[in-house]
């Protein structure tokens, strides 16, 4: 009997915290989106690596000093994984291999890479043409969007594909389907669209030794940057909606959070190899829901409202 018992407990334990044991690294995860998926991550049961350029002592480019990585860590370790912050800065290829050489040292292998590095709204001025941005501005967007998710995947995937089942996850704005129009700005549209190639040619690559990678995208997201950017709070978010178009169908970064640890909990994930996904499609495939419940999709709206229909916001909610 109390080894029976013991089986159902660690059955049940494995239920409740189904990527106990996974490594994880988190690029990108000071703030928004990166930060909760780091800490879906650890609900699930991760061990979770978490890199950015905002600490308690330095405050990156984007110039937002109460997010740091040392804060998301112990989130992710509140909520039942183990946090690891580490100062990165992933243009600096050195940073990098010295954060692939601690995960090796730690662990012997990485299971679950999920590229969120991004940190270029202040430079984005929408609805410009090419040649009227500043091309220093424009390719600081490029070099954030894109370059930074080359160096890591190049540097991480040794460690990555050391054993089958390893996951990459593409954090963007937008997918294939929904990016074949142009994005507002022509740098922000190839820093956008960058991950979303790089997660079809590397699960080209990937199958091969039984991994997977997969771009993933949230809707209208109420980060912190965009609260602020607003003046509202997550508390009082929905005051803002008689003055913001579509912000009825805007979602918490939890709701991205729990599709990814979803999807990195998945045995078949394999099924979506080399695609780009939305919070909507992943919240509908694995039955999660934002924080309030719902389960707002905004990209399935606006696609209805290109096909010419006219949808109802309430019915993507």
């Amino acid at each position: 009997m109390t080894t029976d018992r013991t089986t159902e407990q660690t059955a049940a334990g494995r239920t409740r915290q189904p990527l106990r044991g996974k490594v994880a690294l988190v690029a990108g995860a000071t703030r928004g989106a990166g930060r909760a998926i780091a800490v879906e991550l650890g609900a699930a049961g991760a061990t979770v690596y978490v890199t950015g350029r905002t600490t308690r002592d330095r405050v990156s480019e984007v110039g937002r000093a109460g997010e740091t990585i040392e804060q998301t860590a112990e989130l992710v370790t509140a909520a039942g994984g183990t946090g690891i912050a580490v100062p990165t800065d992933h243009l600096e290829a050195d940073r990098v291999r010295a954060l692939a050489g601690r995960i090796d040292r730690d662990h012997g292998r990485l299971d679950i890479l999920v590229n969120d590095i991004w940190g270029g709204n202040h430079l984005l001025d929408f609805d410009t043409r090419m040649w009227d941005v500043d091309l220093e501005r424009g390719l600081r967007m490029i070099d954030l969007g894109v370059r930074t998710h080359i160096i890591t995947s190049s540097i991480m995937l040794p460690l990555l594909v050391r054993e089958p089942g390893g996951l990459v996850v593409e954090v963007t704005d937008g997918t294939a389907e929904t990016n074949r129009e142009r994005r507002e700005n022509f740098y922000y549209d190839l820093a956008k669209n960058g991950p979303i190639r790089m997660a079809y040619i590397l699960g080209e690559e990937l199958k091969e030794v039984g991994a997977t990678a997969v771009a993933v995208t949230p809707g209208f997201l109420r980060s912190e940057e965009m609260l602020d950017f607003f003046g509202l709070t997550e508390e009082n978010w929905r005051d803002g909606i008689a003055g913001q178009k579509l912000w009825e169908l805007s979602e918490s970064p939890v709701y991205i959070g729990r599709g990814v640890a979803a999807l990195a909990a998945d045995p078949d994930r394999a099924r979506w190899n080399g695609t780009s996904l939305d919070s909507g499609r992943l919240a509908r495939e694995y039955g999660v829901t934002d924080a309030d419940g719902s389960r707002p999709d905004v990209w399935g709206f606006m696609l209805a409202e290109k096909a010419g229909r006219t949808p109802r916001a309430d019915a993507y909610r």
